[in-house]
């Protein structure tokens, strides 16, 4: 156990209106908050307005200062297209040092694929920025009928396990980092 607790950022990627990301989300800030280590920062893009952000502004300020915060980050994203959303990308192209020497987790959602394709692509992105992508992911294929009316999982026994995982891997990078970052920053 860390002498205090890692800032989690969970990003939500979609903001298209109908969206199923905030099930998806509220499934896994659930999982992840039942965790001593860790601490849940919701960062929805949609309630964020991506490309309303503008440099100099409050409102910016503050999106980089909860990116900057955070220890590590998990991004729960859909595939649309063989890829992650427009809103995404510019999100995560507004800022830099923020993201650097720090662990990202995916969690994908979609059709056949879960959403893995848009995970792939996002590895590249995030590998640019000088973040670490941890290895394991948990993805939803079919995610709509995965889960109830309700928004929990039908059947939650392996995506449970996954979450896990992918959280183990986290704080395991999270620690590694912040250790790292504390005895000699990032770039010197």
């Amino acid at each position: 156990m860390p002498e205090r607790p890692f800032t989690l950022a969970v990003i939500v990627a979609s903001t298209r209106e109908g969206r199923f990301a905030p099930v998806v989300a509220s499934w896994f800030t659930a999982h992840a908050g039942r965790r001593d280590d860790i601490v849940v920062d919701v960062l929805d893009l949609a309630e964020i307005g991506p490309y309303e952000l503008r440099y100099g502004s409050e409102e910016m300020a503050s999106y980089a200062k909860r990116v900057g915060a955070a220890d590590a980050f998990v991004v729960v994203t859909p595939e649309y297209n063989h890829s992650f959303p427009a809103p995404l990308k510019h999100a995560v192209d507004l800022l830099h040092q923020e993201w650097q020497a720090k662990p990202v987790g995916f969690v994908s959602y979609g059709g056949i694929s879960g959403g893995l394709r848009a995970v792939e692509q996002l590895r590249l992105v995030f590998a640019e920025l000088h973040a670490v992508t941890v290895r394991e992911t948990v993805s939803f294929p079919m995610a709509g009928s995965l889960f109830d009316d309700d928004g929990k999982l039908r059947e939650p026994l392996d995506a449970d396990r996954a979450a896990t995982v992918l959280l183990d891997q986290l704080v395991w990078w999270a620690q590694a980092l912040r250790e790292a970052r504390e005895a000699r920053p990032y770039g010197s």
